[in-house]
């Protein structure tokens, strides 16, 4: 017979309710506020060891919850302490992550004096700067615009208890790296602290071995398997026919929420010039926007005043919209991961969402290293009606224009009939009919 004290503990049974977990009546309050109810895989198996301010790595695919995960544990301990010193720092890559935690922060905190603030690039340092002397106990600050506060020397941080690293893998693969490490050594050692990443590269590794103590070690799910729930379509096109095939994609009224990914700052403008010009409303969301434009163009995306977005892969991670009903990749990326984390901007929270993929004959290799990755073949179609052979479509708003000139901007040419709303029959048999792999 085993000796009880010598047996290994019994696993924990998942929490199914958010008061299964160690957090304050406050807390829950806030999170029954935001519409939560039941804790995600991640949220479940990292808030209890990260209330007792163990360090933690926590890796778990895009869309899961992980902001809620290190929010949640990092309010329950700073609830009882005095107001006004800086106690956790958030390090997360870009501003539109560092304003959604901050939403998080507020919204989950309504019911405690917990105050956060983002520090972020673009925008004046006046408030930011305010913030930091003592106006705000959790800090989420992308790396470079801290360092420059950093460097003024008002920055307190000798009351730090808590650094938490969003999105690592994303960090370092923005170059953050150097950044990173000048703040860590500059904050106090003794400190708990938790990396959360969607995939686990070997310099986050070294990061984590590098600055954490003995973390435990949380991964949920294979950090490569895409979203649950999102349907996945790859459709044959030449380069210079793509633009038409997703504007005849776009008359399906279906499309509800559109999420539409290219590589680069140029090729988003360029295509949000086409789109507009041939009648849809469409917003653009890259790192060359301002920080007013950017804030804009994901706030009427998540209102639904406009139903399509136009992005690069600043989007791709850790942004939280919900209702996407599709993303379409309008370029292939040529990193496998991202793939992942674009698409896994649909079918979030355990939500259905379709995945297209448009491809030239150019971007089958980097097809090919998706596919491998996904660990199946991506199931292949065309849209009915659509002549892959035609010459690109006119350009309404380059046309030449009868006395002169050229059609205003945001206007399809006069005479030039709407887009049609356009349906698909079913989910099944509709538009764009074939095998459709739903992982």
């Amino acid at each position: 017979m085993t000796d009880p004290e010598t047996a290994p503990p019994r696993p924990r049974t998942p929490a199914t309710t958010f008061d299964d977990l160690p957090l304050d009546p406050r807390l829950r309050l806030g999170v029954r506020a935001m519409g939560y109810t039941t804790p995600t895989p991640i949220q479940d198996r990292t808030i209890p060891p990260a209330v007792l301010g163990r360090d933690l790595v926590g890796t778990a695919q895009t869309g899961t919850g992980k902001t809620a995960a290190f929010l949640l544990p990092t309010l329950e301990r700073l609830l009882e302490l005095p107001p006004g010193r800086i106690y956790a720092l958030v390090l997360t890559p870009t501003r539109e992550l560092a304003l959604q935690a901050q939403e998080f922060v507020r919204q989950l905190g309504h019911h405690t004096r917990v105050r956060g603030a983002a520090v972020y690039g673009g925008v004046g340092m006046l408030e930011q700067e305010r913030a930091l002397r003592g106006r705000a106990e959790i800090i989420i600050a992308t790396p470079g615009r801290l360092l420059d506060h950093m460097s003024r020397g008002y920055v307190d941080f000798s009351a730090l208890r808590i650094l938490v690293l969003d999105e690592g893998d994303r960090m370092l693969d923005m170059g953050f790296l150097p950044d990173v490490r000048r703040i860590l050594r500059s904050i106090p050692a003794q400190r708990q602290t938790m990396l959360f990443s969607a995939t686990m590269p070997p310099e986050v590794v070294r990061l984590a071995h590098d600055y954490l103590r003995d973390p435990k070690m949380v991964q949920v799910d294979p950090t490569t398997a895409a979203a649950v729930g999102v349907s996945h379509l790859v459709l044959s096109v030449p380069a210079t026919r793509k633009t038409d095939l997703l504007v005849e994609l776009l008359r399906d009224a279906t499309m509800s929420s559109v999420l539409v990914f290219v590589r680069t700052k140029h090729r988003a403008d360029r295509l949000v010039d086409q789109l507009v010009r041939r009648g849809f409303e469409a917003g653009v969301l890259h790192g060359g926007r301002s920080q007013s434009q950017r804030v804009r163009a994901l706030d009427g995306f998540r209102r639904g005043a406009q139903r399509l977005l136009v992005a690069t892969d600043i989007a791709a991670r850790g942004l939280d919209v919900e209702g996407v009903s599709h993303v379409i990749n309008y370029d292939v990326p040529h990193e496998p991961e991202v793939y992942i984390h674009r698409v896994g901007r649909t079918a979030r929270a355990q939500r259905q969402g379709d995945a297209l993929t448009l491809v030239s004959a150019e971007e089958e290799g980097d097809l090919a290293r998706i596919e491998r990755l996904l660990g199946n073949k991506i199931p292949r179609s065309q849209l009915p009606g659509f002549d892959l052979t035609a010459p690109p479509a006119a350009d309404p708003g380059r046309a030449p224009f009868p006395g002169g000139g050229r059609p205003g901007r945001g206007r399809p040419p006069r005479g030039s009939p709407p887009p049609r709303s356009g349906r698909r029959d079913d989910r099944r048999g509709g538009r764009y009919p074939a095998r459709r792999a739903r992982w």
